[in-house]
């Protein structure tokens, strides 16, 4: 197709959009998957509905009695794709295909991001919302490296001058997304290292509260500022968009 070579492959941007599209539909599926389990598995014995896990249908992977989690599968991915890449360099099509298996493994590999900070089985608890930050952050960071051909830029012009120039805008820049993650705002450091204006906006802003900025630079009406803006209707807001992606958690903790 004449547009996928003009806008995608001849830009260099077609892995990217092959990696995204893996991991945006490898998360997808995955949840739908994981979810349906678990509501299999809370149903119990003698309850309306399909069977629970292991009776048929959908349901975890046991090998040698040991629940194999599904960020095995997803580093397994990412490691093989990762080395096909860097030993053979394929050509297209098949650096579609290893950027896609990327991508797969990216999100089967972060969708159980919790499980891998906390070093337990958070996965359908409260903290295991924090799975679902990481893929939001991953999903975000792939986008906009989608449409940015270099996280930094690149140095236009010739001489000393110039390449002066492009370091300090380069370290202004980095500078920014630092402070933004100092005050709490992981996912907009992150994002603001490829797109500077969210950095810059992000370290004008106010810091949450719960940082190592405003515990250190934050006292009185500042302080209650930030404890308004970032308070209850704030996360209020973060776990509904949470929620609709991961599930509801009820009054026990554990996700419907």
């Amino acid at each position: 197709m004449d547009w996928y070579q003009r806008y995608l492959a001849g830009t260099g941007r077609a892995p990217a959009v092959w990696m995204l599209i893996g991991f945006l539909v490898t998360f997808a599926v995955t949840r739908g998957i994981t979810r349906r389990i678990h509501a299999k598995a809370a149903r119990g014995p003698g309850q309306p509905g399909p069977p629970g896990p292991g009776r048929g249908g959908l349901s975890d992977i046991y090998i040698g009695g040991v629940h194999v989690h599904h960020q095995v599968w997803g580093i397994v991915l990412v490691l093989a794709a990762g080395l096909l890449q860097f030993r053979y360099s394929p050509r297209p099509p098949w650096a579609e295909v290893l950027a896609a298996l990327f991508g797969a493994g990216a999100a089967l590999t972060l969708d159980e991001f919790a499980l891998w900070f906390h070093l337990d089985d958070v996965y359908w608890s409260k903290a295991g919302r924090q799975s679902i930050d990481a893929i939001l952050i991953a999903g975000a960071l792939g986008a906009v490296l989608l449409v940015q051909a270099s996280p930094v830029g690149a140095a236009t012009g010739r001489g000393q001058l110039a390449a002066w120039l492009y370091l300090v805008t380069v370290a202004a820049n980095l500078a920014t997304a630092a402070v933004c993650i100092i005050k709490g705002k992981l996912a907009t450091g992150l994002i603001g290292i490829v797109v500077p204006v969210v950095a810059i906006i992000g370290a004008i802003r106010l810091a949450k509260p719960s940082s190592a900025w405003a515990r250190r630079r934050y006292s009185g009406a500042k302080l209650a500022r930030s404890q308004h803006r970032f308070g209850p209707a704030y996360q209020s807001r973060r776990d509904r968009l949470r929620d609709l992606l991961g599930g509801r958690p009820d009054s026990a903790g554990r996700y419907r």
